[in-house]
C-alpha cells in the first residue's frame, strides 16, 4: 500500500532541494542515492556538455521479477524559480508554497509519485516486468535534458512521463510542436530631434509586422506570441535595430509550418515597406504528438484509472513537455496528470490525496502491465 506519511515527507524534502534549470545537481545527487538503496542500477549520462548544467540526466533501471516488455517512467529534476529556499506548508490537506517561491511541484511531486511507487513495490516484493527511468534536466528552458539523453542506454518502447497538471486519471495523448521565431530588425540611426526623417526606426517596423500578425488562438489547434521585444538606447534616437522573439505552437504540423511562415513573412514585409532589413530565424524546438485513444498503452492507463476508481480523460494539451520528445525519438508516450496546481506561479499547490492517486496509479500501471 501507498504510504501516504511517507510520500508527503519525500515531497517536502524534494521541494527544499532547489534545483532550477542547469543547476539540478544536488537534486540529482539526492535522488540517486534515494534510487541506490532501493536496489535500482543507475547511470549519470553526459548530457551537461550540451545542456550547460551542472550534471546529466539520470537513467536508472529495476530487473523485472517476470519476462515482459520494460516500461519507461519519467520526470524532470529541474524548476522554474524562484526555487530557492523554498518554505513548504500544509493547509487542510493542500501543499503550498510561503508565497514568496514556486512550490515546485512541477516536477517534484511527479518524483515523489513515482519513487513511493516503487518503494512499495521493492518492499512488497510485487511482480513486475523491467521498469526503466529517466530524470532529465532543463526540461524548463526546451526540453534539453530529454533532447540530450543517451537513448542507445533505454530499452523501453513505451513511456509514461508524470508531467501534467490536472487530476490522476488524466492523460495527455496529444502535444503540439512548437517552433521558435527570432528576428533582428535593422533600422538605420538619425538624431530624432534634428534629423529623423534621416533615420529608418526599427521599433516602427516592430510595431507594423507585430500588428499585422495573426497571433494568440488562431484556432482550436494553434498558437502563437510575441514574449520579448528588445532594442532602443535614447528616446533622442531613431533606433537602428530591434529584436523580437516569439513562438508558434500548433497540434497540427502543416498548420504550425504556415503560421511560422506567416509571421516571418509579416516582419519581412514590413522591414521592406520602411526601407530597412530583417534577420529571421525559425528553429523547430520539437514535434507534435499524437497517440491514438485505442492504442494498448493508453488502454493501460485507462484500465488502471478504472481499477483505482479515477475519473480517466484521455485529452490533448497546448503545452510542450519531455513527452513530445520521446515519441520522436520512436518510444510511444503519453504524459499522466499528477494533480499539479497553478504551475510556474507563486501560487502553485497540489492536494495531498491528487499525490496520492498519482503514486497508487504507477502502480497499478506496472502490476498491469
Amino acid at each position: 500500500m501507498v504510504n501516504q506519511d511517507r510520500l508527503v515527507k519525500s515531497f517536502i524534502k524534494y521541494v527544499k532541494i532547489g534545483s532550477p534549470s542547469r543547476k539540478e545537481k544536488e537534486f540529482a545527487d539526492f535522488i540517486e542515492e534515494e534510487l541506490k538503496e532501493l536496489g535500482l542500477d543507475v547511470y549519470r549520462d553526459n548530457s551537461s556538455k550540451d545542456t550547460g548544467s551542472n550534471t546529466g540526466n539520470i537513467i536508472a533501471k529495476l530487473k523485472g521479477i517476470k519476462d515482459s516488455s520494460p516500461l519507461l517512467f519519467s520526470c524532470h529534476l529541474d524548476t522554474v524559480t524562484p526555487a530557492i529556499g523554498i518554505k513548504p506548508t500544509i493547509r487542510e490537506g493542500v501543499i503550498y508554497s510561503d508565497g514568496t517561491t514556486i512550490l515546485g511541484a512541477d516536477n517534484k511531486a511527479g518524483i515523489a509519485a513515482l519513487i513511493e511507487a516503487l518503494r512499495v513495490i521493492v518492499e512488497s516484493n510485487i511482480d513486475h516486468g523491467p521498469i526503466e527511468l529517466a530524470f532529465s534536466t532543463c526540461e524548463e528552458v526546451g526540453l534539453l535534458g530529454a533532447k540530450n539523453l543517451e537513448y542507445d542506454r533505454i530499452e523501453s518502447k513505451r513511456a509514461f512521463v508524470l508531467d501534467s497538471g490536472g487530476t490522476p486519471g488524466e492523460v495527455i495523448i496529444e502535444g503540439p510542436g512548437q517552433d521558435n521565431i527570432i528576428a533582428k530588425i535593422i533600422g538605420k540611426p538619425a538624431h530624432a530631434g534634428v534629423a529623423p526623417e534621416e533615420g529608418i526606426s526599427a521599433i516602427k517596423i516592430a510595431a507594423q509586422a507585430i500588428n499585422n500578425m495573426k497571433l494568440f488562438r488562431i484556432d482550436e489547434e494553434t498558437t502563437a506570441n510575441i514574449g520579448i521585444i528588445q532594442g532602443g538606447e535614447a528616446t533622442n534616437i531613431i533606433t537602428p535595430e530591434v529584436s523580437i522573439k516569439g513562438e508558434a505552437r500548433s497540434l497540427n504540423e502543416e498548420k504550425l509550418n504556415l503560421q511560422s511562415k506567416h509571421m516571418e513573412k509579416v516582419i519581412q514585409d514590413a522591414a521592406k515597406e520602411n526601407g530597412g532589413k530583417a534577420e529571421v530565424k525559425v528553429a523547430r524546438e520539437y514535434h507534435a504528438y499524437n497517440i491514438d485513444k485505442r492504442d494498448e498503452i493508453v488502454e493501460l492507463v485507462k484500465k488502471a484509472s478504472t481499477n483505482l476508481n479515477l475519473d480517466f480523460q484521455a485529452k490533448g494539451s497546448g503545452g510542450g513537455s519531455d513527452t513530445n520528445i520521446f515519441n520522436q525519438k520512436g518510444i510511444r508516450a503519453v504524459n499522466l496528470a499528477v494533480g499539479e496546481r497553478k504551475p510556474h506561479t507563486l501560487e502553485e499547490h497540489i492536494h495531498i490525496e491528487d499525490l496520492e492517486k498519482a503514486a497508487r496509479l504507477v502502480l497499478e500501471i506496472v502490476k498491469l502491465a
